[in-house]
């Protein structure tokens, strides 16, 4: 990818992230006052103090990003609402992760600590409470997602059709959920698995529902191009997958935002951790499976299961799949020579650049 097309590619997503953001504080800042937080609850408040904080502490806004692109597919002009199916695709970004930390018994998130834990510093001899809370808090998160939906000033159809799109895919997100619990059972998941692991809790809710719904806001019929959409939704999906799974291996702890090997010591069985087991000797496995799902692993142990994954070749057999997939979302966008070519160069651009930032 050349540098002016990075560049360009930048500055879009950074003037999607920065509108929306500044958007999104404007919400939260609204949000007590239309939910009508009873007058004598101390826990309600501090319920939104957390979701606010977690919802705006960080995060690329790619979504947002995708759903802005998917409505200049079709039109420059300002299309009604975007702003509401944005807040809507981010408030339940932060219901999954708030669930995902509590099911992974994450302490950290987005450099700051997990809800969960915030939770249980706050109630250290309470941890049923602690726990219940969390869990509230990301449900709230998940209705609140619907309701900014139900409240925007759009014609009823386009209501009703975007409030299909995030519900549809708000259902396959705790799906996938399911399934990645489930994927953790299997001794070595084959690629079939992990892809589908990928495709209901990530790709349908991240790629494929921003799409939808910035072409249903600028008034285009998605359906009539699903096949498209969705072969490019899966190959941004699976790279997207393998490489937050790359970075929790071999990322720097201080740009990720979270402690190095968090899948190894959750038990995760990753598309990285995966490929390690596949690629390791009968005593190499041994060592990965005695580390996998221990909570205390140490630093060290991180360390032993990166070096083994270094010397099997998985670090660059990782690197080359996503690139592959990148690459294939790349020439996916690209043939879509029916609608804007302006927008159209965006989601070519973008699976490259995405993939190079992390390699």
């Amino acid at each position: 990818m050349n540098d002016t097309a990075t560049a360009t590619a930048l500055e879009r997503v950074a003037g999607h992230r920065h509108r929306f953001n500044a958007r999104f504080e404007t919400y939260f800042d609204s949000l007590a006052a239309d939910l009508g937080t009873p007058a004598r609850s101390r826990f309600t408040p501090r319920c939104l103090e957390l979701l606010r904080d977690l919802s705006l502490r960080g995060g690329k806004r790619l979504r947002v990003a995708l759903l802005h692109e998917a409505a200049r597919l079709v039109t420059t002009d300002d299309v009604p609402g975007l702003d509401e199916a944005a807040l809507s695709i981010e408030l339940l970004q932060t219901h999954g992760l708030i669930h995902d930390d509590i099911i992974d018994d994450a302490p950290a998130r987005r450099g700051g600590p997990s809800t969960y834990y915030a939770y249980r510093e706050e109630f250290p001899r309470h941890e049923q409470t602690a726990l219940g809370l969390a869990v509230l808090a990301g449900d709230l998160a998940a209705f609140l997602s619907l309701r900014v939906l139900l409240d925007a000033d759009i014609p009823a159809e386009l209501r009703q059709a975007m409030l299909r799109v995030q519900t549809d895919a708000a259902a396959d997100t705790v799906t996938g959920q399911i399934l990645d619990l489930e994927r953790d059972f299997v001794p070595l998941p084959d690629e079939e698995l992990l892809h589908t692991v990928t495709d209901y809790k990530t790709t349908r809710y991240s790629i494929l529902a921003p799409l939808r719904l910035g072409l249903l806001a600028a008034g285009e019929d998605p359906a009539r191009h699903d096949a498209r959409l969705r072969r490019y939704a899966t190959l941004v999906g699976i790279y997207e997958q393998m490489r937050d799974d790359y970075l929790d291996l071999f990322g720097d702890e201080n740009v990720v935002g979270k402690p190095s090997g968090s899948d190894l010591r959750a038990g995760r069985r990753s598309y990285a951790l995966s490929a390690v087991l596949a690629a390791a000797t009968d005593d190499e496995r041994a060592v990965v499976e005695s580390a996998l799902g221990d909570p205390h692993g140490t630093a060290a142990t991180v360390d032993g299961v990166r070096e083994i994954a270094r010397r099997r070749g998985v670090e660059d057999r990782l690197r080359s799949d996503m690139r592959r997939y990148a690459e294939e979302a790349s020439a996916e966008a690209a043939s879509w020579h029916h609608w804007r070519e302006e927008a159209v160069t965006f989601f070519a651009r973008l699976p490259l650049w995405s993939v190079e930032r992390a390699l």
